[in-house]
């Protein structure tokens, strides 16, 4: 990789793969507003960032890393991001082998492109690679911690199994510069959807306890909800990809974040799923101006009735965010509830027409 990213140098052009979906369409204004750089973006979906597609600086294609070409011509941009996944949970059950391949055949052949031209692949996995965490589980480190999967019959792995194979092959293949983002449960405006609106299936947590309390209906805590999780703002991720778009202006520090994977989370969040669903509560009945009183309850259901046959979990997931600190100067700020008070009264917003 020879390109040097200056963010005032008009002449680079980067890929964004997924520029359209719920980090992508954050990233992508975030690149709009702070660089001078133009994007070629690439989606099967464009809702989210209609705003841009009329911007000269924008390229957008409609397509997706299944097509050869498509792979090609991202692959000559100096800095490829790759978003693009099959990241919701009721997928992981329902459509196991369209999961594996969207998370680890198209990524491998978009990896293989990369290395061939030079280009420098910042590849999104996942902290659910860091699989089967026990309650008493303590801070995950990114080349330390061991990982165990559920067993083969728990397809709820089938999206952990892809990502953390896509690592492996990212750095083991020869040639390619690579960075790996492991995201710890990031939420904002545009996350997800609602089911039946603009989705089907269930999607992640905060768009389902979002949809059930815009809907009036009953918070669904799986297994009592005794999970635990750490929950980070899309802006402290934008300003993560910031500091490492920034590594790539110097070659010296471009070095300390190549062959690297990191945690990004936001360890000061950490709640328990019941505890998130009874923060939400209080966090809607503020933005709706109404007593908590009034806002839905919790009703405890278990996870193979809510997601069926196969459902498995990790009890724990704290990231240890020591090493983006050290390299990057990264550290998230924003704290929960500000997360999910912009979340949720954008959820509200856009979503509270469709409440019946």
């Amino acid at each position: 990789m020879n390109a040097t990213l200056k963010f005032e140098d008009t002449s680079i052009t980067v890929a964004l793969v997924g520029c359209g979906g719920f980090i992508g369409s954050h990233l992508l204004r975030a690149i709009f507003e702070r660089t001078n750089w133009r994007v070629f973006g690439v989606d099967l979906d464009s809702y989210r960032i209609q705003e841009h597609l009329t911007n000269p600086r924008f390229e957008f294609l409609s397509a997706d890393l299944a097509d050869p070409e498509v792979v090609a011509r991202i692959a000559q941009f100096p800095l490829v991001v790759n978003l693009a996944a099959i990241c919701t949970p009721g997928r992981y059950m329902a459509e196991a082998a369209e999961v594996i391949r969207s998370n680890y055949d198209h990524p491998r052949v978009l990896a293989d492109a990369c290395a061939k031209s030079g280009s420098w692949l910042i590849h999104f996995s996942t902290s659910e690679i860091y699989g089967k965490t026990a309650a008493d589980s303590g801070a995950l480190l990114e080349d330390e911690s061991e990982i165990v999967l559920g067993p083969v019959a728990a397809s709820r792995w089938s999206y952990a199994t892809a990502k953390l194979l896509t690592e492996r092959y990212l750095a083991g293949l020869a040639g390619l510069n690579w960075t790996v983002v492991r995201p710890f449960n990031f939420v904002g405006p545009f996350m997800d959807f609602m089911p039946g609106v603009d989705g089907e299936g269930i999607p992640r947590v905060l768009a389902n306890f979002s949809t059930a309390l815009v809907r009036g209906e009953t918070l669904k805590l799986v297994n009592g909800g005794l999970a635990r999780r750490c929950f980070t703002s899309v802006h402290d991720a934008v300003d993560f990809m910031f500091c490492v778009f920034a590594a790539g202006e110097n070659p010296e520090r471009r070095a300390g974040v190549l062959s690297q994977a990191f945690n990004v989370g936001n360890a000061a969040n950490e709640v328990s799923i019941a505890e998130l669903a009874q923060l939400m509560r209080s966090v809607y009945a503020s933005v709706k101006g109404i007593p908590e009183s009034e806002v839905p309850g919790v009703e405890v259901v278990s996870g193979e009735e809510y997601y069926g046959k196969g459902y498995d979990d990790s009890l724990r997931r704290l990231p240890s965010v020591e090493k983006a600190e050290r390299l990057l100067g990264f550290k998230a700020k924003i704290p929960l509830k500000e997360a999910l008070q912009e979340s949720l009264t954008w959820f509200a917003n856009h979503y509270g027409s469709n409440d019946g």
